[in-house]
């Protein structure tokens, strides 16, 4: 076993750190391990505000020391297996569409880039299920699928920045047909994943199942933590055959909440319904050019002609019975029709502005008092800085549905640390108040670094057991260290 002294030092120590790059390169291939700076930077960004402020203050990015971009299973096992021995950190990065700082290296090591895991390995169209490398994007997938009727009715916002199959599965992301179809962790049947030392394991062919606990369900969500997925099969579907669309306004956010839970606990199933609240309402006029503000509701309804039918009828009715009033199906058909239109270039947030996203889950008994509550604590808490607070509710379930809340500073502190400080005290008001009030912390963005403060109160003991499971799994802690409230490997 290598020193583990001599290993701590990796990052200031140009001969270790030589010795290592010359063993990977041997492994995997030289032109697939860099240490260049300018990549090494590229490799730790994502979507994060923190991420983007830091590049717009000029400053450095908290990387790794080597960059690796394996193209095989075998590969990433020597890749896993070389960071065990060294006990060096290891974080994974798929197409660094994140937005909470899951693949910032606050301890250094190697990012592994599995983009070039990208093989479409079956599709099997009699069980409608598809088998890929974890590096795969969305929109690639799609078109081999769409080629045979098929979907995977999986999309993000961050559809077309890269996001990949194994990110969506890592972070349990959403798409906007969750509603109807589910988010990754309903749509993944099995993964492969490589663990310290550099093994492979694979879950069983079926979710579904009474042998055991279910180690599928221990990967999704794990943001490489407890190991790497490299390859998923997952379900697809048929393109629908017909689409109808519907628009509805109500008096305020409770009326549209009020609908929304109506139309899911009748069991119907539209593939999208968002509530926006009258203030996101002007920003989705401004990017999608929906010609309406207020408080707006969109529905999309898809599948056969006459389950279209029925479903529109029967929505139709029931939001009108809870105060909706019908702006008929056009507004609707824009919002699909420029769906990805808020994360074109240009049009997403970035620094100066100061801004993040809560995505909080609840039941429908909570939500009304945490939209008030968020919505208080941002605008009169932070009223010096002119925080402003919007919300959009657009991930709905049997029991509840998701916050997708946003605070906004058009002015912060011009000083990095003091503009950092803020930006936090903002996300523990917002956070916590939604925790008080029965949110959960997060929906489909994942932790990442950025949340992981709150896995303890969110948590609790269960906690405890977290951090157990983790700890057998990868004893030397060197998996996506410091992310999800984990703490740093163990040298």
């Amino acid at each position: 076993m290598t020193d583990q002294s001599a290993a701590a030092r990796v990052s200031g120590s140009a001969f270790l750190q030589g010795h290592i790059v010359r063993e990977l390169e041997a492994a995997i291939g030289r032109d697939r391990v860099t240490t260049d700076a300018g990549e090494l930077q590229a490799q730790a960004a994502d979507w994060s505000w923190t991420s983007k402020y830091i590049q717009y203050s000029d400053l450095q990015l908290p990387s790794a020391d080597i960059a690796v971009r394996p193209t095989t299973q075998a590969q990433v096992e020597e890749v896993v297996r070389i960071a065990s021995e060294y006990r060096l950190p290891v974080v994974p990065r798929g197409g660094g569409s994140g937005t909470q700082g899951g693949t910032l290296a606050v301890y250094g090591g190697i990012s592994l880039d599995l983009t070039a895991l990208d093989e479409i390995i079956d599709i099997d169209e009699e069980s409608l299920l598809v088998t890929v490398g974890a590096g795969i994007d969305g929109p690639t997938l799609e078109d081999e699928l769409n080629k045979r009727n098929l979907t995977l009715a999986h999309y993000p916002g961050s559809y077309h920045l890269g996001a990949t199959i194994g990110g969506f599965i890592a972070a349990r992301g959403s798409g906007v047909v969750s509603t109807k179809y589910g988010k990754a962790e309903d749509q993944v049947v099995q993964v492969k994943a490589v663990v310290p030392p550099g093994k492979t394991v694979t879950t069983l062919r079926v979710p579904s199942h009474a042998a055991g606990p279910d180690l599928l369900q221990s990967f999704v969500g794990s943001e490489g933590t407890l190991g790497v997925i490299t390859e998923a099969t997952l379900r697809v579907d048929p393109l629908p055959e017909a689409r109808g669309f519907l628009s509805f306004s109500f008096p305020d956010i409770f009326a549209g909440i009020e609908a929304g839970r109506r139309i899911m606990t009748n069991r119907l199933r539209p593939a999208v319904i968002r509530l926006y609240d009258e203030a996101d309402s002007v920003k989705l006029k401004d990017w999608v050019g929906t010609p309406f503000t207020g408080t707006l509701m969109v529905i999309m309804c898809d599948g056969a002609q006459e389950l279209v039918d029925y479903e529109t009828k029967a929505i139709t009715a029931l939001v009108e019975s809870a105060g909706g009033t019908s702006q008929g199906p056009d507004v609707g058909r824009i919002w699909w029709e420029g769906k990805y239109e808020p994360y074109a270039k240009g049009k997403l947030p970035q620094p100066p502005l100061m801004y993040g996203t809560f995505d909080q889950v609840a039941r429908f008994a909570d939500i009304p008092n945490i939209y008030r509550a968020k919505k208080k604590v941002i605008e009169e808490e932070f009223a010096e800085y002119g925080a402003r607070y919007t919300a959009h509710l657009s991930h709905w379930y049997d029991w509840g549905a998701m916050l997708y809340d946003r605070f906004y500073v058009d002015e912060p502190p011009t000083d990095p640390a003091e503009a950092m400080s803020l930006h936090d005290r903002l996300w523990d008001a917002g956070i916590l108040t939604g925790i008080e009030h029965g949110a959960v912390l997060n929906d489909h963005h994942g932790v990442g670094i950025k949340l992981g403060r709150f896995m303890h109160k969110q948590y609790g003991e269960g906690f405890r057991l977290l951090k157990a499971q983790k700890d057998a799994w990868d004893p030397d802690g060197i998996m996506n260290p410091g992310k999800l409230g984990f703490g740093p490997p163990r040298r």
